[in-house]
């Protein structure tokens, strides 16, 4: 292993990046944007041998534009990796497979769970980066701002933008944070942030930060879904915002388990819901997303532009064919809760390959309509 973010590591690798090849493979290259000149190291060693698996290039930011000279298309696989879904944390043995549901047929679902509402909201604040399991609450509250402060400091001037009022920037990371698992417009989120400033920043200015803010990771829009043919022609196509982990959230708004049992906070953005729901909901969708990765499929939403209709998550398989859920807050779930799911089935027809609502109940089951209800710590790979 490498760790291109050691001073000196990265001088002796600048000063000949084919140095890496006389190690012995497979071969982890950390933090390797900051090296990028390996890129094509890599590249080239892959086209004399093409045996896979040979190097391992993982780094918190995406390179600046420009700074690998190619895409590495037929050498290179990019893998998103993102933090722990909730089946990886080993709180819960799943019993519910997504792959499963995605073969349609609508399976059986079954289980049982102890885990109740504040086991969720430990898990929303205890984060799902592996490297900050089981610290202690005071360390781990450090080690997240510590992350949060090294983006505005130190990782967003290496993308090439200056930071000229970095508190200015961290207020928008707060309003973003506020707005998740939401589709609330940046107009809102940038008013939000600049609330009572007389200088406030341009749009242009924090159009940049997202976008700086994207390429580090740390903010993990989910894209709308766009269906193959035309059973809809008025979808909205605003994504709905999350940070890569709801504990960064849950931080940057000063929110504790208590806290948010209690139902502090004030949500921004269109959808209803107190922040518990938002985050349980942003909680849902980084699991889903981790599992359907796996499973080769996309993760997408919907929302009508008159916002009648809306559901929290489409699973997409190579095919096509759509798992349709939505997160609800709530131990047991009504006929009104699946109502935009059969919706949606009924207009998607056969596409819609199955339909289930992510709890946080206790108890794995299908309903007589044929919707499946998943407690979340039941939903595995």
């Amino acid at each position: 292993m490498l760790h291109l973010d050691s001073a000196q590591v990265r001088e002796a690798v600048q000063a000949d990046p084919e140095s890496i090849l006389i190690r012995e493979r497979p071969v982890l290259l950390d933090e390797w944007q900051k090296v990028p000149e390996v890129w094509d190291v890599v590249r080239r060693a892959v086209d004399r041998d093409r045996t896979p698996a040979q190097f391992l290039l993982t780094g918190s930011a995406t390179p600046r534009a420009g700074a690998t000279a190619h895409s590495g298309a037929g050498r290179i696989t990019r893998v998103r990796m993102r933090p722990l879904a909730f089946s990886e944390r080993g709180v819960e043995t799943p019993s519910v497979s997504l792959e499963h549901l995605l073969r349609g047929g609508a399976p059986a679902v079954g289980g049982h769970t102890e885990l109740r509402l504040a086991d969720y909201v430990a898990e929303i604040m205890a984060s799902g980066f592996p490297g900050l399991r089981g610290l202690p609450p005071r360390l781990l509250r450090g080690e997240l701002d510590s992350y949060l402060r090294n983006a505005v400091d130190r990782d967003i001037p290496e993308q090439g933008i200056a930071v000229r009022k970095p508190a200015v920037l961290l207020d928008w990371l707060r309003s973003y944070a506020a707005a998740t698992s939401s589709t609330a417009s940046y107009t809102e989120i940038l008013d939000a942030a600049s609330a009572g400033l007389a200088d406030k920043p341009a749009r242009t200015t924090t159009a940049g930060y997202r976008d700086a803010l994207q390429q580090l990771w740390l903010v993990d829009p989910l894209p709308a879904w766009a269906p193959r043919g035309r059973e809809f022609a008025r979808l909205g196509q605003t994504p709905v915002h999350h940070l890569a982990d709801p504990a960064l959230a849950a931080r940057l708004l000063g929110l504790t388990e208590l806290s948010l049992l209690d139902g502090a906070g004030v949500p921004l953005g269109p959808q209803h819901g107190t922040l518990l729901g938002r985050l349980f909901e942003s909680l849902a969708t980084l699991s889903v997303r981790v599992l359907a990765q796996r499973a080769e499929a996309t993760v997408a939403h919907l929302r009508t532009r008159n916002g009648d209709r809306e559901i929290d998550l489409l699973v997409t398989d190579p095919e096509g064919r759509v798992v349709a859920m939505e997160v609800k807050l709530s131990s047991t779930i009504s006929d009104r809760d699946v109502r935009h799911l059969n919706w949606f089935a009924e207009a998607y027809g056969s596409r819609v390959i199955d339909r289930v609502v992510i709890t946080t109940g206790t108890t794995a089951y299908r309903r007589k309509d044929g919707v499946a209800v998943v407690p979340l710590a039941l939903l595995g790979p």
